[in-house]
């Protein structure tokens, strides 16, 4: 079995007293972004729907001497999204960075099977999810030149297994990207976008024989499947002044199966 290489975390000083906020960060890619901004010497405000799950990540920030808050809200939800920015006001002061991960629902479905409902809810939970979160902080972003990266997959980038509802909107959010980063950027406000492929995380260990997981492995030409670090370190990039240059591009973390 192939064993992943050490993710190397850079150091970005110039992110140290910023404020971030992450959505879908109560675990995986977020969670580990919203660490990684934190060893890095940001406030994160960790934003999710799972209350025990934020909690877990939160503390254990803080427990290692950085600075983060709980809070629970619905990215689908604008008011519950007004009311997460009330709260990271009144702790943080104002937001320098936005890191918009909510969503999900790659699961594979058949288009002959493909219901409205679920479409919408797809569509809602990536792509419009992924606006509102921006939008409710752009106040903030533009008072402050501050720094948005959003998540596509390698689903937006070319066929996959997942559903076609799915694909739509991590294309949609490759679009509105290279959109805002046009827009925004005469304001100072910067918007990249990070694509993942294949993630791997405890569930997928746990139940992923490694027959299946060598069969996967055959798809990515660097040999193993990503971390959530991987996605982490290149979030990180991308909101830091190191890449100060930068704006409305997507970076697929794929482990060489995407080249576009």
């Amino acid at each position: 079995m192939t064993t992943p290489d050490l993710v190397v975390m850079a150091n970005h000083p110039d992110l140290a007293g910023k404020t971030a906020v992450v959505t879908g960060g109560s675990r995986g890619i977020g969670a580990a972004t919203a660490t990684a901004l934190a060893r890095n010497g940001v406030a994160v405000a960790v934003v999710g729907r799972d209350h025990t799950a934020l909690d877990g990540v939160a503390t254990a920030i803080t427990d290692a001497g950085g600075r983060a808050l709980a809070a629970v809200g619905d990215c689908t939800s604008k008011p519950d999204l007004d009311r997460v920015r009330a709260l990271v006001l009144d702790r943080f002061g104002g937001v320098d960075i936005v890191i918009a991960f909510a969503g999900g629902y790659g699961q594979p479905v058949p288009s002959i099977e493909e219901t409205a409902d679920h479409w919408r809810h797809v569509v809602d939970s990536d792509l419009t999810a992924t606006f509102q979160a921006i939008s409710t902080f752009l106040p903030d972003l533009t008072a402050r030149r501050g720094t948005v990266v959003t998540m596509a997959s390698s689903s937006a980038r070319q066929a996959t297994p997942a559903s076609a509802a799915y694909a739509a909107a991590k294309a949609g959010v490759v679009g509105m990207t290279r959109h805002l980063a046009k827009e925004l950027a005469p304001l100072g406000v910067r918007v990249n976008c990070v694509s993942p492929a294949t993630i791997e995380h405890e569930r997928m260990r746990r139940f992923m024989s490694d027959e299946q997981r060598q069969h996967l492995l055959r798809g990515f030409p660097l040999g193993r499947l990503g971390t959530p670090d991987d996605v982490a370190s290149a979030a990180l990039f991308l909101a830091s002044a190191a890449s100060s240059w930068i704006t409305g591009i997507t970076l697929d973390i794929a482990g060489g199966s995407v080249m576009p």
